[in-house]
């Protein structure tokens, strides 16, 4: 059973969010907030699997619990899906950088939002192409330095040339089946690239991996590939 910790300061947001969850065999509602303050004292006190997190929100913002949450050991079960518009692009990405496991627009089909929330349940990143090619692209727009302004890290040098090619695809948005499929190799070779990629860039999980693919040059904007969700 995944457990699920709801978090809008939108009180019908979340009760949508409830009916659609509730109906779902391996899906539990452990817990409502409608601040990220009261979302990190219940994510300690109720260690859901998934925090399905707004961003805009008083007192305690989205990204700030974000932080919190990814921040403290004792929650390092604990996943963040944020739900998001295209309005608050800016704040997506700070997300990530945060410790997001992914994201989502608010209109997702149910589907979608369903499989999502497995998704990051079982440990992987999910991450919405569309909205990723828009967060970025105003993170590069809005002055944030480019990779090619800045020395190369280290740590993409630790990469093979296929490892590089790997992360590139993840940022595309693409899942390891997807991966494997593009480069003819099996999806435990596709994992292992991925994993090893993780390890050599220091990424927490797929969602931070696209952040250092863009950060650093090896994706850009202009150049995304709208591919699969990760699921």
């Amino acid at each position: 059973m995944i457990r699920v910790l709801l978090v809008d300061d939108q009180t019908l947001v979340r009760a949508g969010f409830r009916a659609l969850l509730e109906g779902v065999p391996d899906i539990e509602i452990v817990g409502e907030a409608g601040n990220g303050g009261t979302a990190v004292a219940l994510a300690r006190q109720l260690r859901p699997d998934v925090v399905l997190m707004d961003i805009r929100m008083p007192d305690v913002d989205g990204v700030t619990a974000t932080r919190l949450i990814t921040g403290d050991a004792q929650l390092s079960g604990v996943r963040v899906l944020v739900l998001t518009t295209f309005a608050e692009e800016d704040d997506v990405f700070a997300a990530l950088r945060s410790g997001a496991s992914g994201f989502l627009v608010k209109d997702t089909d149910p589907d979608e939002l369903v499989q999502a929330v497995r998704v990051v349940a079982r440990g992987d990143a999910l991450l919405s192409p569309s909205v990723t090619r828009a967060v970025i692209r105003r993170s590069v727009q809005s002055g944030r330095p480019a990779a090619r302004r800045r020395p190369e890290p280290p740590e993409l040098a630790l990469l093979t040339a296929r490892e590089r090619e790997v992360v590139q695809l993840v940022a595309a948005g693409l899942s390891n089946d997807d991966i494997a499929v593009r480069l003819v190799v099996s999806p435990l070779t596709a994992k292992t690239h991925v994993a090893r990629a993780m390890a050599k860039v220091g990424a927490r999980d797929r969602a931070q991996l696209v952040v250092f693919a863009y950060q650093n040059g090896l994706v850009t904007p202009d150049g995304y590939d709208a591919g699969s969700t990760g699921r």
